[in-house]
């Protein structure tokens, strides 16, 4: 190896290492993360009321989706971590129709905009454990679990999708340097189906709560 190789070499391993301490040991960060979501909605089998041959139930399969913003750390051993997140979630349902035998998948699709605010303790100078509250407000959806419970009777489904819920996540962490992993778990508190028809007992049947599990990577970028 040459000098000049080693004089590189030698640079970028100074530079990495100045990296790593100052990401380590800054008590505030700003930084921008992106990935996946693996997600599905939870509830009760629905029946239809006008045509009991119809019914709805949930599917195990998870809907893949978008997450991705920015995240902002006040702390080191112990810390707390606002973000601010646009996230896809959503989940897989089956209609069937015992008359014609038949059954048909639902994707259904939410657009949100999250802000979890986490509460986290480092162990060592790479893992971490994170967890806290999430206020997720909705921006968009597609019309597939609206027109799937319509059909069952929930003709009012329309206008009970509800723009605002609360959950929670909770996770592990690892920081190498600048560069931030995570793997969290997320779940609501509140449902973010909340039919209001003529039947109390179809209304329970109809709510839905969200619930996914989460993987992201970050990088500091002050």
């Amino acid at each position: 190896m040459n000098k000049i190789n080693r004089f590189h070499l030698v640079s970028i391993l100074m530079l990495f290492t100045a990296s790593f301490a100052t990401a380590q040991n800054r008590n505030f960060k700003i930084g921008i993360k992106a990935g996946t979501n693996l997600s599905s909605l939870s509830g009760d089998e629905v029946v239809s009321s006008a045509d009991p041959s119809i019914r709805i139930g949930d599917k195990s399969t998870r809907l893949t989706g978008f997450v991705g913003g920015v995240f902002f750390r006040l702390g080191n051993s112990v810390f707390i971590q606002p973000e601010v997140l646009l996230s896809q979630k959503g989940g897989t349902f089956n209609v069937f129709r015992s008359a014609g035998n038949s059954q048909e998948e639902v994707k259904v699709r939410f657009t949100n905009l999250d802000v979890p605010v986490l509460l986290g303790i480092r162990i060592g100078e790479v893992l971490r454990i994170n967890a806290g509250p999430i206020a997720s407000l909705r921006l968009s959806e597609n019309g597939g679990l609206r027109d799937a419970l319509n059909e069952v009777g929930a003709t009012s489904v329309e206008d009970n999708f509800r723009q605002a819920a609360l959950g929670y996540q909770v996770g592990v962490g690892f920081d190498i340097g600048n560069i931030n992993l995570d793997l969290r778990y997320e779940g609501n508190a509140s449902n973010i189906i909340d039919t209001n028809t003529a039947s109390s007992s179809f209304n329970s049947q109809l709510k839905r709560k969200n619930n996914l599990f989460q993987a992201t990577v970050g990088f500091v970028i002050f």
